[in-house]
């Protein structure tokens, strides 16, 4: 089951990629198709090995900071450089270079709630950013972020059910929060419903 979905959600964002390169051809200032395919290219970096990851991530930065050129507040578009950066954080070994992508993610999440007060995922991703650079040691000390992000992404949702049955699992609420926000993206959600929207559904397994 799991590794359908992860499939499923492979061609979802692929799909989401191909489609936002394509309006980028007949309008390369919109915000909002810029900001979708700098997340879609940001969930696909977590199929990629560690190497070909970072290249997506930068990608996906680009992308995302294009975007606020045209559109400099928009806020959904701030809260996912703030995840890129993360991202690109927890790939990197060196805890001192590593806190340089945390503090710029920490700024854009801090410009993100500052522009949308009264969002709950915003407010979360700030108050987490100030913990990541501890679990960020704790991974790496323990033989890197390899072996632990292959299982992340073959876990669950980002729904709450799936984050209940994890935590039980779990020795560390705090680990869970975060390193489930960082390699599942809370915001999986929000980008799927972005996707299926520009796609037929996948097709039903056979019945049994």
């Amino acid at each position: 089951m799991d590794m359908q979905s992860d499939f499923d959600r492979l061609l979802i964002f692929e799909h989401a990629r191909k489609t936002a390169e394509a309006t980028y051809a007949k309008n390369p200032l919109d915000a909002d198709n810029l900001t979708k395919w700098g997340g879609a290219l940001l969930e696909l970096s977590q199929f990629q090995n560690i190497a070909d990851s970072k290249k997506m991530i930068l990608d996906a930065v680009s992308k995302l900071e294009e975007a606020l050129v045209v559109s400099p507040n928009r806020h959904d578009t701030l809260w996912c450089l703030g995840n890129a950066h993360t991202s690109h954080a927890f790939l990197t070994p060196d805890l001192e270079e590593a806190k340089e992508y945390f503090s710029k993610a920490t700024q854009y999440f801090q410009q993100a709630v500052d522009e949308e007060p009264s969002n709950e995922l915003y407010q979360k991703s700030l108050e987490v950013a100030g913990k990541a650079p501890e679990l960020h040691m704790e991974i790496h000390k323990h033989g890197g972020l390899a072996q632990q992000a292959m299982g992340a992404s073959a876990g669950p949702s980002s729904t709450s059910s799936g984050a209940k049955s994890s935590k039980k699992k779990k020795s560390s609420d705090l680990k869970y929060d975060i390193f489930g926000w960082v390699i599942l993206a809370v915001g999986i959600v929000a980008w799927v419903g972005f996707a299926k929207s520009h796609m037929p559904p996948p097709p039903s397994p056979p019945p049994r």
